[in-house]
């Protein structure tokens, strides 16, 4: 059987550099707004434009200066020994299979308030790893523990990723459909979580 692997890292590059390119854009904009405004002698106008556009320029520093972190090489790999995440240049990690209890994933989706929300509605998604014996998990995978969490499960957060869900189903009912417990929906959350 072949692997299926989730390419983190040139997904979150690509979020990255839109927005990054966006919020550039945006910010640009909206300083040139605020030279034209003082310019014409509007100062009110021209410090709210101004304002604005340093907070964009600054979301699009922030994209530059992080792209080494952000675009580096992270898979998420399910295979017929186990589940493991490939991050070279991160802390990578493998758990076989019969170290695992259950897989679940779990999801959290932000509430729709308006139609706005509806059309973009976010949906948090984790992949959460339970350990068949909690002591020896830990001693066997000490590279797991910033994601331990104190219910004794180990989470994997995955960002806003609702198309994930189907592929990790796939990959999960194919390797270890003994251990996959499905989607917990964890309910809405408000703002980015």
């Amino acid at each position: 059987m072949t692997p299926v692997v989730i390419d983190i890292g040139t997904r979150d590059t690509r979020r990255v550099l839109v927005g990054g390119t966006v919020a550039g854009v945006l910010g640009l904009l909206a300083l040139f707004g605020a030279v034209s405004a003082y310019a014409d002698g509007e100062p009110v106008g021209g410090t709210i434009a101004l304002v604005i556009g340093l907070l964009f320029t600054f979301v699009a520093v922030a994209a530059i200066v992080n792209w080494k972190k952000v675009s580096r090489p992270r898979k998420l790999v399910f295979e017929a020994p186990g589940v493991r995440w490939d991050d070279p240049q991160g802390s990578p990690w493998a758990v076989p299979w019969p170290d695992l209890g259950a897989v679940r994933i779990s999801r959290t989706r932000e509430r729709a308030v308006q139609l706005s929300d509806a059309l973009t509605r976010r949906t948090m998604v984790r992949l959460d790893l339970v350990p068949a014996h909690p002591r020896a998990f830990a001693a066997r995978h000490p590279g797991l523990a910033p994601l331990a969490r104190p219910d004794g499960t180990y989470r994997l957060p995955l960002g806003d990723a609702a198309n994930l869900i189907p592929v990790i189903e796939r990959a999960m009912t194919t390797f270890a459909p003994q251990l996959y417990r499905g989607v917990q929906d964890e309910g809405f959350t408000v703002g980015l979580s």
